[in-house]
């Protein structure tokens, strides 16, 4: 059983979302060290209607001194500042995703430490896949490119070649928030999601509610913003051998389980918006997890689950043998 992703054209056969209005989340915590170079990234932007909406989760360094100056120059009605809810980063922009003063055609994640190309807007919306409805979620993510603390060039995130679909993202997320744009109805979604929800990440989850709801998503093999790797990373790139060994290492404690379960709980909020075929690949996923080895196998395999790369295959079939799925 496979879930294929719907086919659809991009904004690029349209010139009708370039004068959409971008609503950009931003989020920070102590990011001091980098923030300007992102701020000016934003503010250097070919795509120039956008508003900023950063959450701040009780930064203790200059952070807050540095959006001050911004807020200044740049005026109320384009920088607005919040306190974030401090229940972790996922939960911080999930804030702003609730927030009904936030307001934009499209909503784009935004990282405190990275940078943005001047085009990056600008091409999401080129390439936004275009659903024919305004109720119908559609998300638009990318590969990155990778560099070190001084913005040294050191590599690509992965680059995947298998569509985008609800099989796969219930055991993989393909793209990190930083490069999503989504459209009011992905918007919708990600609001139905609690406060005192357990989240693992909200570009995973972004993944599996919009492909599960029926949505549109269209993956950009090429970068849109500089992703930078330092010590303060919460989350890694996992594009080099020792990353994937971390994850390794994670399925055997059972990490991955866990945030497989964490998902599951996440999806409940919006399950009666699943599509019915996504609907019954949830109910063998689910039921697999706890059912015996050769059932276990079966099961997976009828739901269709997959993931990017012949790597992560092995080790999806190596956590399924294990019970650590």
């Amino acid at each position: 059983m496979s879930a294929l992703p719907k086919e659809c054209d991009t904004g690029s056969d349209l010139s009708g979302l370039a004068g959409s209005h971008v609503a950009i989340l931003l989020t920070t915590y102590n990011g001091a060290s980098f923030l300007k170079q992102q701020l000016d990234s934003i503010v250097g932007q070919s795509h120039n209607s956008w508003t900023l909406y950063i959450s701040d989760d009780g930064s203790t360094d200059e952070t807050l001194d540095i959006i001050e100056v911004y807020r200044v120059s740049l005026g109320n009605e384009r920088v607005r500042l919040f306190h974030g809810p401090r229940r972790g980063f996922a939960q911080n922009f999930l804030s702003l995703i609730r927030n009904p003063s936030v307001r934009g055609d499209f909503f784009a994640f935004s990282d405190q430490d990275d940078i943005w190309f001047a085009n990056k807007l600008e091409r999401s919306l080129e390439r936004f896949p275009l659903t024919g409805s305004d109720e119908a979620p559609a998300l638009y993510c990318s590969r990155t490119r990778l560099v070190d603390e001084d913005g040294g060039f050191i590599g690509y995130s992965p680059l995947f070649r298998k569509a985008p679909a609800f099989n796969n993202a219930l055991v993989q997320s393909i793209a990190g928030a930083n490069t999503m744009l989504l459209n009011a109805a992905a918007r919708a979604l990600l609001a139905r999601i609690p406060e005192h929800a357990q989240v693992v990440s909200h570009d995973w989850l972004c993944y599996l509610l919009v492909s599960g709801c029926g949505g549109y998503i269209h993956y950009d093999p090429e970068p849109t913003l500089d992703y930078r790797q330092h010590g303060g990373n919460l989350i890694g790139s996992n594009s080099g051998f020792y990353d994937r060994l971390v994850r390794i290492r994670k399925m055997f404690a059972g990490t991955f389980r866990e945030w497989n379960r964490q998902n599951l709980l996440a999806l409940d909020y919006c399950g009666e918006q699943l599509e019915k075929h996504n609907r019954s690949v949830l109910s063998l996923f689910e039921t697999a997890r706890t059912a015996s080895l050769p059932r276990r196998l079966y099961l997976l395999k009828r739901a269709g689950v997959y993931r990017q790369t012949s790597f992560g295959t092995f080790g999806l079939i190596l956590a399924a043998t294990i019970g650590r799925i």
